[in-house]
């Protein structure tokens, strides 16, 4: 298998070509629960702004979903997982938590979930589903379906040790905030890539937000904004 951009160039020393300063915040009042609901009930028209990578695997298109696990806090949050470096997709980033569609799955929603008790233990009543955003392409071809939902701020987690390394969370204001996303170029394999990034500093150290993940905060934040 070929090795992934990130495997030989590392995103954090590419260097920004833009940081959005002049695009406003989603404002606080869209970021309440009850606003997210209705949003999602009555959907404005709209359009993804990241809709699909350069590709960099040749083989067929494979059907995954995500879960986009906002944590319902005193200040919303969103669950993040840093991915285990062993894996053979993706390792070492940072990701919602999700996977490919398994023939028992009966639709997105479903494999979102299962994938999010597999790999953190999030169970299914801890979870109120908002809606699916549109797909998001991978440029592994992994053709991602980003399903938000609501998560409950007691839900027990344990973190599966063969997928994920850590669990944390990012405001969701932070991200909702195009002050914090960033371009970049690449030239790789003859061909120019552009993706964004969110870095977010906690305790732990920066955490960096990119590429796939990064493409879909950004999609959700148009679709807040519109």
């Amino acid at each position: 298998m070929k090795p992934s951009i990130a495997q030989l160039v590392d995103p954090r020393q590419v260097p920004v070509l833009q940081v959005d300063h002049h695009l406003s915040a989603v404002i606080d009042d869209a970021l309440m629960p009850v606003n997210l609901r209705q949003r999602f009930l009555r959907p404005p028209p709209w359009q993804p702004e990241f809709v699909a990578e350069k590709k960099f695997l040749d083989r067929p298109l494979m059907h995954a979903a995500v879960l986009m696990p906002i944590v319902e806090r005193e200040v919303l949050t969103v669950l993040l997982t840093q991915r285990t470096a062993h894996l053979s997709t993706h390792a070492g980033q940072i990701a919602f938590p999700g996977g490919k569609m398994d023939a028992q799955d009966a639709d997105a929603t479903a494999t979102a979930c299962r994938e999010a008790f597999e790999e953190v233990g999030l169970t299914r009543d801890c979870i109120d589903v908002l809606g699916l955003l549109p797909s998001y392409t991978t440029g592994s071809s992994f053709k991602v379906t980003p399903v938000v939902a609501l998560v409950r701020p007691d839900a027990s987690l344990v973190p599966n040790s063969n997928e994920v390394s850590d669990i944390f969370e990012v405001p969701l204001a932070f991200l909702m905030n195009p002050a914090n996303h960033r371009h970049h170029e690449v030239l790789w394999q003859g061909v120019l890539r552009h993706w964004l990034s969110m870095p977010y500093t906690d305790a732990q150290g920066e955490r960096f937000i990119w590429g796939a993940t990064a493409g879909m905060l950004r999609n959700f934040y148009r679709f807040l904004r519109a």
